[in-house]
């Protein structure tokens, strides 16, 4: 159950990136401030997504060798 979990969480974060970067396409000509905390807001989901997935498969490996 908890590695479904971890998996669940790690493609959420890949869908807040890809609202952020939906929301920074909208706003970048209305309001450019909006749009760069939307990219920044990408960029730390999809760091948060490939050391979520790190994580996950470090623990995996430590649970087969147990």
């Amino acid at each position: 159950m908890g590695n479904k979990l971890y998996l669940l969480f790690e493609y959420l974060y890949l869908v807040m990136a890809l609202l952020s970067v939906y929301v920074t396409i909208t706003a970048w000509e209305t309001d450019r401030n909006r749009a760069y905390l939307f990219i920044f807001f990408a960029v730390v989901a999809v760091f948060m997504f490939f050391f979520k997935r790190s994580f996950r498969k470090k623990i995996e490996n430590s649970n087969k060798q147990e």
